[in-house]
């Protein structure tokens, strides 16, 4: 069985999209020009001062939030740390955490007519913050898994696509597990993505393939500076945050893409709380409320993932198999 290598790569601080932008561009400070000028030709709001799609409290879905979470009157929501544009990152303040896995949780407060406390940690630990009571929900970007769904209840909100980001013009492309083969690639520990690639590699080992070397990032500046110097030939993580780099930076391209779930389910992104605490009725409620009333569209529009979006949210659907 081959056995993947892994670096972890920390940073101190939070780096802004602005900042991530400058760092993926690599040209002179004529080329990639002020933080604002990056902002601007972005086409998104990455100040502090969001001015969020909101929408009116439901009584009869408020009712059904547990009374200890009612009467704190605040849902408090954890998730990554790391900047992962347009999902969820640090605002040009390098403190305010925006982005559309935010604005959906401040949706998800407004049905439920409760306020919203963000906060964030590295991926292992939001399971952990969620598990202790430290948190109330987990929603960042989170695949239903079979194997989640023994600890943990699901509200999906959410299509889940994984796209395979390359140097421009590097040659490679990935129609199947197949393609990996040879190649360095770069992804997030712990993610569902890690354990479909750490399956891949060991698929095509047995049938004769030269195995993959995966290397582990909790940064999108750690993974993009080494898709730019060459460490790494691809790095797989979310089709949107891959889909936003490709457009602003211009010196990548998406190889493929494909279900978060793997090659034989469609994967969903959800909201993730504690099983059985009594909250994740509320919760699908809600985001069924928003997609009915329009606002949860506009979120998707806002940051430009609207062929992400689901009809309906479901509780607990099918979700990526365990491995053997």
């Amino acid at each position: 069985m081959f056995t993947s290598s892994r670096r972890v790569h920390l940073l101190t601080s939070a780096p802004t999209a602005v900042a991530l932008l400058g760092v993926a561009a690599c040209g002179s400070d004529a080329d990639a020009g002020t933080d604002t000028d990056a902002a601007t030709a972005a086409g998104y709001n990455l100040t502090a001062d969001q001015n969020r799609i909101t929408t009116d409290p439901v009584e009869e879905i408020a009712a059904k939030v547990p009374q200890e979470i009612r009467d704190r009157g605040t849902l408090v929501v954890t998730g990554a740390a790391g900047t992962a544009p347009p999902l969820r990152f640090y605002a040009d303040d390098d403190t305010t955490i925006i982005g559309s896995e935010t604005d959906f949780a401040h949706l998800i407060g407004n049905v439920l007519d409760l306020d919203i406390e963000l906060t964030a940690a590295d991926w292992a630990q939001n399971f952990v913050r969620v598990d202790s009571g430290e948190a109330d929900v987990f929603i960042s970007n989170v695949t239903v898994t079979e194997e989640r769904k023994e600890k943990y209840d699901f509200a999906t909100y959410r299509l889940d696509s994984l796209a395979v980001e390359v140097g421009k013009d590097s040659g490679i492309t990935f129609d199947g597990p197949e393609d990996i083969a040879g190649l360095t690639i770069g992804v997030g520990s712990g993610t569902n993505q890690e354990a479909l690639l750490v399956e891949w590699n060991e698929q095509n080992v047995a049938a004769g393939l030269e195995p993959a070397e995966i290397l582990y990032y909790q940064n999108a500046v750690d993974y993009y500076l080494a898709l730019g110097s060459g460490r790494i030939d691809a790095y797989v993580g979310p089709n949107p945050t891959s889909a936003f780099h490709v457009l602003q930076a211009g010196e990548t391209e998406i190889a493929g893409t494909f279900s978060g779930a793997g090659l034989d389910l469609q994967g969903e992104i959800a909201v993730l709380t504690k099983k059985d605490n009594g909250l994740i009725r509320a919760i699908n409620e809600a985001i069924n409320h928003i997609i009915e009333n329009g606002t949860y569209a506009e979120v998707l529009e806002r940051w430009g993932i609207s062929n992400e979006a689901i009809e309906v949210s479901r509780v607990n659907p099918p979700g990526l198999p365990k491995t053997a």
